[in-house]
């Protein structure tokens, strides 16, 4: 029996006792986090959020096991959001739609969550009307038949593992109109439990035919912005439940087979939370030096070739940069690439690695 099918869905129950310390610690690094933000400044808070909501898109996507490019992904958001920053590029419609999801739901916390919204959001990630190579329903719920259940599965053809099988499609409106009433009125539930509950709700109704797991963290970075009462975005939950992909998929299938009783779930979620609030703290590390790092006068009037590429040495650089990564990435000449670097050495931005080798390579001095 899936938890859906139990004779009190939805009305979820927990042991309040075991997760009030969870809550109070988490209670807690709220309030030492929005004070650290406090402090930074205007421009600072702006550059944390546009980094955490880099996080978030690229990591839910992960989750999924799409890889969206790091840099289109920062011009999309920076795009939106009006922000004048380095090396920007060109970004693909898909990567374009999954940002215009995210900030939607973190931008526009206050503005009621309905079907029209949700299904503006599932065109957002399916700007084709396929994923992969399969045309699916886009813009609607799923139509499936008894016959053909939407089911959560893994492993070879002829050995697959049925992790989850979704309520029948003709129940669809019902379920989300039962759903998107209790996420838009105030029930008295604690806002974070709140947020975990609506990510267990959605997740559980599976109401699309892909995107599902996508939607439900972008619900659920909504109903947290509800709970910070701010756009401001300083922490990423969805990058930390990539590195905890495992156990998260691991609780909600247990959790989606057993009863109402949903502590279990709420305790990994508010531990999962607690983690994304603590290694916020190297994000906004790294936020701080970049931003010193773009006042240096050295950097001026650099060109844009320059500031994609050391953006890039920011972010930290996969491998080692040398000219041809430099030509390649920046769709330039080995010449103008060669041009570009020895700018930034005279400069005494770049320097050139210790090592040597067959071909010389560069990091930031």
């Amino acid at each position: 029996m899936y938890i859906y099918q139990q004779k009190n869905w939805p009305n979820f129950t927990w042991d309040q006792e075991l997760i009030s310390g969870s809550l109070a610690n988490i209670r807690y690094k709220q309030g030492k986090l929005l004070g650290k933000m406090e402090g930074f400044g205007f421009d600072l808070q702006e550059k944390a959020t546009l980094e955490n909501l880099i996080q978030d898109v690229l990591k839910s996507s992960e989750i999924e096991g799409e890889m969206l490019n790091r840099d289109e992904v920062r011009s999309s958001i920076a795009r939106r959001l009006g922000m004048e920053i380095a090396g920007m590029i060109p970004s693909d419609r898909n990567v374009d739609g999954v940002v215009e999801m995210m900030l939607d739901a973190t931008q526009r916390y206050q503005a009621k969550l309905d079907t029209e919204r949700l299904f503006g959001w599932h065109n957002s990630l399916f700007p084709t009307g396929r994923s992969g190579m399969y045309k699916i329903i886009v813009g609607n719920w799923r139509n499936n038949t008894k016959d053909d259940p939407m089911q959560v599965v893994s492993g070879a053809l002829g050995k697959e593992k049925v992790h989850f099988q979704a309520p029948d499609s003709v129940v669809l409106n019902k379920e989300m109109l039962q759903f998107t009433d209790w996420f838009n009125h105030d029930d008295k539930t604690d806002p974070i439990i709140k947020a975990a509950l609506a990510h267990l709700w959605f997740v559980t109704i599976h109401p699309f035919d892909d995107g599902n797991g996508r939607i439900a963290r972008a619900i659920t970075d909504m109903q947290l912005a509800r709970a910070d009462e701010t756009t401001q975005r300083f922490y990423s939950l969805s990058a930390q439940i990539r590195l905890e992909r495992t156990a998260y998929y691991s609780i909600l299938e247990k959790t989606q087979r057993g009863s109402l009783e949903v502590t279990a779930w709420l305790e990994w979620f508010l531990a999962c939370y607690n983690a994304a609030l603590s290694n916020t703290n190297d994000t906004l590390t790294r936020v701080e030096q970049k931003a010193r790092f773009w006042e240096n006068s050295a950097i001026f009037d650099i060109n844009n070739r320059q500031k994609l590429m050391l953006n890039k040495l920011l972010d930290g650089f996969d491998g080692k940069l040398n000219s041809s990564k430099w030509a390649k990435i920046a769709k330039c000449s080995q010449d103008t690439a060669g041009r570009d670097i020895n700018d930034l050495l005279n400069r005494g931005v770049l320097k050139k690695e210790a090592a040597g080798g067959r071909s010389t390579s560069y990091i930031l001095s």
